[in-house]
Formats: C-alpha cells, sequence, structure tokens
C-alpha cells in the first residue's frame, strides 16, 4: 500500500515560493537607513514663566542625553549634521513649541526623519523625557515616547534616555524599514 505525499499546508507554500523567488531573482540589497536630523535635547521648565536658560548641570546632561541618544540611534538611522542649520534652529528655539518646524528645518538639511525632544521639570528631582521622530516632508509624527526620570543624576538622565529609545522610538522597525 503506498501511502500519500503530504502536502504543505497553504501558509507554507506562500513562504516557500517567496524563498523560491527571493533565491531566484536575487535577494533586494537592504535599504540604506533613513538620514535623521537629530536635535539637542532641550529643557523645559513650567515652573519659570516665560522660561530660562538652563543652568550649567541642566546643560551639560542635556548634552549628555542628547549624546545617548544619538549612540542609541546609530544603527536605525544616519545622523545628519545639523549645524548648518544653527542659526534657524536657535530662531526657533525652542523647537518642542514651534508646531513643527523640526521637520521643516530636518527638510531643508536633506533627511528623511526629525528627531527632537525634551526634558520637561517637574520638580528638583522628577523629570519627565519627551522624544518624537517626525516625517521631515510631512511634519507626521510617527514615532515618540515618554519615561519619567525620578532623580536628578547623570546616570538617571543617561538610562532615561536608553529606555525610551529601546522601549518606545525602537520598539518596533521605524515605517518604510524591514
Amino acid at each position: 500500500m503506498t501511502r500519500p505525499i503530504p502536502l504543505p499546508r497553504a501558509g507554507h507554500v506562500c513562504a516557500s515560493l517567496g524563498l523560491l523567488l527571493a533565491l531566484a531573482v536575487g535577494a533586494p540589497a537592504q535599504a540604506a537607513p533613513e538620514k535623521a536630523a537629530i536635535f539637542g535635547i532641550e529643557l523645559f521648565d513650567p515652573g519659570v514663566v516665560g522660561g530660562r536658560k538652563a543652568r550649567p548641570d541642566e546643560t551639560r546632561r542635556l548634552v549628555l542625553v542628547t549624546e545617548e541618544l544619538r549612540k542609541a540611534l546609530a544603527e536605525a538611522v544616519e545622523p545628519i549634521d545639523v549645524a548648518p542649520q544653527a542659526a534657524e534652529i536657535a530662531k526657533q528655539a525652542p523647537l518642542y513649541k514651534c508646531d513643527g518646524c523640526a521637520a521643516s528645518i530636518a527638510k531643508t538639511l536633506g533627511a528623511d526623519l526629525a528627531i527632537s525632544g525634551y526634558v520637561e521639570k517637574g520638580s528638583n528631582q522628577i523629570f519627565n523625557l519627551t522624544v518624537t521622530i517626525a516625517d521631515a516632508a510631512t511634519g507626521k509624527i510617527v514615532r515618540g515616547g515618554r519615561v519619567v526620570i525620578r532623580a536628578d543624576t547623570d546616570d538617571t538622565w543617561a538610562h532615561a534616555m536608553r529606555w525610551v529609545v529601546k522601549n518606545r522610538l525602537l520598539a518596533e522597525p521605524l515605517p518604510n524599514r524591514s
């Protein structure tokens, strides 16, 4: 007695056909990372009417978290230099209040994405870190994340940035990426 040959299920057939086509035609090369204008993280202190300049320790931490953001996104995007638009960035600052100007500045720089953020001071020991990724062409927010920082130290600020990138910004691939 001859046994019937089991046929693969429909899902397996599609997967097999896809693999065969990729092998026959040659798998497409992985797309180059999108270019991203990564702007400096800013300070928002709602307790001060009209705003204020960041203190030296806050300025140092803002630079620290901006660098953490750049390092954490290094494999996901190709950062571009925002220095050529420094005057426009200073004119529009703070970017978290300028209603999408970060995207238009990023577009001017030839970037696909605009990445910006701010630290909102709630008290001397509690801060909110917010980071957004916007499509430079449309200004539409494509990804964002927020985390609470519960101590005012370099380590807690850096850890918060790594956490928001890993668990919010890159939890899934960015749009238009595999």
